[in-house]
């Protein structure tokens, strides 16, 4: 998966940054933590960390490790949290032998994975490095985006100076929702991302889950109800690990 070739962002570490810098992730997942941790939180592995601000901000009350795909952004999160633990690799097939009280995979990382079988690795390792009582926080499409127009903003961050337009598609066969951003940058350079997200819906998620050995707490797209409708295309999804005794 060549996903810095199709997002800007993830060709521009630094533009990221900029771009997530108001990110309520890290703090948020405190609050799970605290609200539905069965043990108390001393490790936390971040399996899709991006370049690493919300594990860094969680590293002060817990042992963390970070894993991404992307080279480029680990070589930036390692520049600039030179103190935490962090790895390249898939999270399919990572395995680092040993298991976390929790386990993140937030920012839609597990939306880049398109196919089933993929989903199944996915969760697989979940479990790999999951305890009894270990803590699942995953952030991830649920719906597609289904806004009929492109909408247009501006974005000035890192260096950059561009129009940006935002058009949104839904492939209801592969459960593929694509979002196509086209920068057009002040010095006339133009840009395209070209983003695919596979959306998994609730009983996707709570089927994924329960088959790997975690049990469903919490499904919410307002942090602040996590009892109330399902209201936009992105949620929370928190499950804890209790697999049947042999």
């Amino acid at each position: 998966m060549s996903l810095a070739e199709h997002n800007i962002a993830y060709r521009r570490p630094d533009l990221y940054d900029a771009l997530t810098r108001d990110s309520t992730a890290a703090a948020t997942c405190q609050r799970l933590i605290d609200d539905y941790g069965a043990v108390p939180a001393g490790s936390v592995l971040d399996l899709g960390c991006g370049t690493a601000r919300d594990l860094a901000a969680l590293a002060d009350s817990h042992d963390c490790v970070g894993v991404d795909l992307q080279p480029a952004l680990i070589d930036h999160a390692r520049h600039q949290h030179p103190e935490l633990d962090l790895r390249v690799g898939d999270l399919r097939t990572i395995r680092l032998d040993r298991t976390f009280d929790t386990i993140l995979c937030l920012g839609n990382s597990l939306a880049y994975l398109h196919h089933n079988d993929d989903i199944r690795a996915a969760f697989a390792t979940f479990a790999a490095h999951a305890h009894r009582g270990t803590l699942l926080i995953l952030v991830t499409q649920i719906a597609p985006t289904l806004i009929a127009t492109p909408t247009r903003g501006r974005v000035e961050a890192a260096g950059i100076q561009a129009e940006v337009i935002t058009e949104h598609s839904w492939d209801a066969r592969t459960q593929i929702a694509t979002l196509r951003r086209t920068w057009q940058l002040d010095d006339g350079t133009p840009e395209i991302d070209l983003i695919r997200r596979r959306v998994l819906f609730p009983r996707e998620l709570e089927l994924h889950a329960t088959l790997t050995g975690f049990r469903p707490a919490a499904l919410f797209t307002d942090p602040r109800n996590h009892t109330g409708p399902l209201t936009g295309s992105t949620a929370h999804f928190v499950a804890r690990y209790n697999p049947a005794a042999p």
